[in-house]
């Protein structure tokens, strides 16, 4: 601060008051940081920010949402049934709304009950009475804003009023209302609406009862409304009748399903199966609002832990705590692993931890990154665990990269998921296929053995990887209930031996080499023809990034002369020959939509043939008789030894016929900070962002560390403006001397 004493002339008045200005500024600069997005205080408060790349989601209408970057947005703001357990391992049901995860009744085609271990060729129906849980509230909304007669006041809006919003909350009128059963059956009932389009209907027609003639009720209604010139009228769902969604009473839900299913409580712990309340579809009706993208695609109406308080497409979004929500016991069950990442802390505790959660979106790769490592966002993108992965190959790749992330406390939590990229063999083929004759049989399945112990997937992840993956010996990843160390899955003995001491390894070139010769094709070479042996690889994609994998490959193959054409092509025309059933090898990945080994094994299963049947996510359109006898009994066992066992006997099947080269499961890699806590890496479990806590004290602490101005070029600054200050005063001196009309020191003209 500085103190003038004494009057000021009239013409050193301006030019004080800017120097003033200045060092205020620079004061300022020199205490806080001056690149933060916003504003400092933001984040001291109890508030996880991260960023969105692309567009902001498509939709987050539960019935229809089907994408992982909408999930933090569904599953923080709606409640299925069910959910997981944060921590266990495997995944392991837990109920939500529901009371608990209840065992289905068995009914005969007569509808008489069975006991609980009938066989399932006896099980006609299974019939789900699940309890719902009293006292949930819905979040604040207008759509439950009624009068003090009961009368709703937003779900017919004036026009003019409706038109004028950009948002709904802009309305000040609020409600709420308890969660009932008639929600759900709302919500469940809009998945066969033609209206809604929901991509989760094709599966479920075919189990639910009278699902098929609901969708055929409700497509008729909605025909004759498009014919009249109504096709934008909302269809109301609680005037159609489906035999097997009901609400026993406002607490009990029931739900038939034709035979025996038991992966049906996989799909209750889907946003799918989120309740609906018609109040929402009736206030979204308003005229006006769709103009404005008012919707259910837009602003959701939950009873989860947050509710969206802010959207501005394609540039931010925000979630607060839900005030009415009851929040979820925080575990205290995990294993070794968790305790020292100290997941379990927490136990006992109230979720959500987080006030807020801030979702800003970045266009570019380096900003995102800037900000991250700035201190800005507590992670880059916390809906994706793919995102570590990059930070870990910039580790490996640059020392100094290293050191800075280390330096930082960076955490990349990895861990395996339900997911796998593997190459495939076309059974259609008649080089690599199945054959038409016992001998060509043989042949083939050698030659489809012999490329599977080439392909090393060790180096592959080493290489490409980073070491980020484990190679997988069959098509099912650890997690899922099936997978153990000491069985089947854990272990291809077509690909790899064990040594003396029982450890594991690839089996050697020339095994494989071996194997080329009893299949015919010793040093790569046609015995009958002397031809060498041409195999072709399609990839799915044309890009220049992929020449580097695209070589390696063609390497692996080479090792036993074989020589690999390479055909690339766009993701679109890939997905063409696939359906076609044109290409001869190929590469290809899955993600699980649910952690059940029937959701691996179905890519085996021939009735799913994608050539053959059109339809299903079989690409290699294999066939194997007992295997799919298998996985017909497997779809009707619950968890335990027998379900272990036909899974078993499954893996073995494919290991011996060798349909894939099963190549490897990728290591999820998150990207936070050190102040982010419990954020165990999962994909499968999408509540899990009520579960992180945020130390905002050690956030803004390491900004303003990480954030210190660089004050050189202020004290440029600084000079620069004394240095005009003095030439200002030296020219008006010099002006007034030549006039006569220096001032003198109290101001006045001499």
């Amino acid at each position: 601060m500085f103190l003038f004493v004494g009057k000021i002339s009239a013409w050193r008045r301006p030019l004080l008051c800017a120097a003033a200005s200045l060092c205020a500024a620079l004061l300022a600069a020199c205490t806080e940081p001056v690149n933060a997005p916003r504003a400092l205080s933001d984040y001291a408060g109890n508030t996880l920010f991260s960023s969105f790349s692309g567009r902001s989601p498509k939709t987050l209408d539960p019935q229809v949402s089907y994408s992982t970057d909408e999930t933090i947005y569904t599953y923080g703001i709606y409640e299925p049934l069910y959910g997981y357990e944060y921590l266990k391992r495997p995944y392991t049901l837990m109920p939500l709304a529901a009371e608990k995860v209840v065992h289905p009744v068995y009914l005969d085609a007569d509808k008489k009950e069975l006991p609980p271990e009938a066989v399932a060729s006896q099980i006609a129906y299974s019939v789900y009475t699940i309890p719902i849980r009293r006292g949930i509230l819905f979040a604040p909304h207008p759509a439950f804003a009624r009068d003090k007669e009961g009368r709703p006041l937003c779900l017919t809006l004036d026009a003019k009023r409706a038109s004028a919003l950009s948002s709904p909350l802009e309305l000040p009128e609020r409600g709420t209302r308890e969660l009932t059963a008639h929600d759900y059956v709302y919500g469940i009932k809009r998945i066969a609406s033609p209206a809604v389009v929901s991509p989760a209907f094709g599966i479920l027609s075919a189990y639910i009862v009278g699902f098929e003639k609901l969708s055929e009720d409700i497509r008729t209604v909605w025909n004759k409304a498009r014919e009249e010139g109504r096709g934008k009228e909302r269809i109301d769902l609680t005037q159609f009748d489906c035999e097997g969604v009901k609400a026993l009473d406002d607490h009990t839900l029931r739900i038939v399903i034709h035979g025996k299913y038991p992966q049906f409580d996989n799909w209750m712990a889907m946003a799918f199966f989120a309740p609906m309340p018609w109040e929402a579809e009736a206030f979204y009706a308003n005229p006006g609002f769709a103009e404005n993208n008012i919707s259910l695609d837009t602003w959701p109406v939950g009873t989860g832990p947050f509710m969206l308080t802010v959207s501005r497409q394609n540039r931010e979004h925000i979630l607060e705590r839900n005030p009415n929500y009851r929040g979820l016991v925080y575990p205290c069950e995990g294993s070794e692993e968790d305790r020292k990442n100290g997941y379990l802390e927490d136990c006992g505790k109230r979720t959500p931890f987080v006030d807020r959660i801030v979702m800003t979106m970045e266009k570019e790769a380096v900003p995102t990154t800037s900000k991250f490592l700035q201190g800005y966002y507590d992670s880059p993108q916390i809906t994706r665990l793919d995102v570590g992965q990059g930070y870990i190959v910039a580790m490996g790749d640059d020392p100094d990269k290293e050191k800075l992330y280390k330096e930082k406390r960076l955490q990349f939590p990895t861990a395996v998921e339900a997911n796998l990229w593997y190459i495939g063999f076309n059974w259609l083929d008649p080089v690599v296929g199945a054959g038409k004759t016992p001998e060509e049989a043989r042949r083939s399945r050698l030659l489809r053995q012999a490329i599977s112990i080439a392909l090393d997937w060790e180096e592959q992840i080493a290489i490409f990887e980073k070491g980020q993956g484990k190679p997988a010996h069959g098509p099912l990843p650890p997690g899922l209930f099936g997978y153990r160390e000491d069985g089947s899955a854990a272990f291809n003995p077509v690909v790899y031996e064990k040594d003396g001491e029982g450890r594991v390894k690839r089996r050697s070139i020339e095994d494989a080499r071996r194997l080329m010769e009893l299949a015919g094709y010793p040093g790569g070479r046609d015995a009958k023809t002397g031809r060498p042996l041409v195999l072709n690889f399609d990839w799915q994609g044309t890009s220049a990034g992929s020449k580097s994998f695209l070589d390696w490959t063609a390497r692996q193959f080479a090792k036993l002369g074989i020589q690999l054409e390479i055909r690339a092509t766009d993701y679109n025309r890939f997905q063409d020959k696939m359906a076609r059933g044109a290409a001869q090898i190929y590469y290809w990945g899955w993600l699980a939509d649910y952690p059940d080994a029937e959701n691996f094994l179905t890519l085996l299963y021939g009735p799913n043939s994608k050539a053959v049947n059109g339809a299903g996510e079989n690409a290699s359109n294999y066939q194997n008789a007992r295997f799919d006898a298998l996985f017909e009994s497997l779809r009707n066992l619950e968890n335990g030894p027998e379900k272990a066992r036909v899974i078993d006997e499954m893996i073995q099947i494919v290991q011996q016929d060798a349909p894939w080269s099963f190549g490897y499961f990728p290591t999820s890699a998150a990207a936070l900070h050190h102040w982010v806590k419990n954020a165990k890496p999962t994909q499968m479990i999408r509540n899990n962002v009520q579960y992180i806590r945020i130390d905002a004290g050690e956030r803004i602490a390491q900004i303003r560390a990480w954030n210190e101005p660089v004050l050189w070029p202020l004290a440029l600054l600084a000079a620069a403006a004394l240095a005009l200050f003095w030439f200002v005063r030296r020219h008006l001196q010099k002006s007034r001397l030549r006039r006569g009309l220096e001032p003198t020191d109290d101001g006045r003209r001499g």
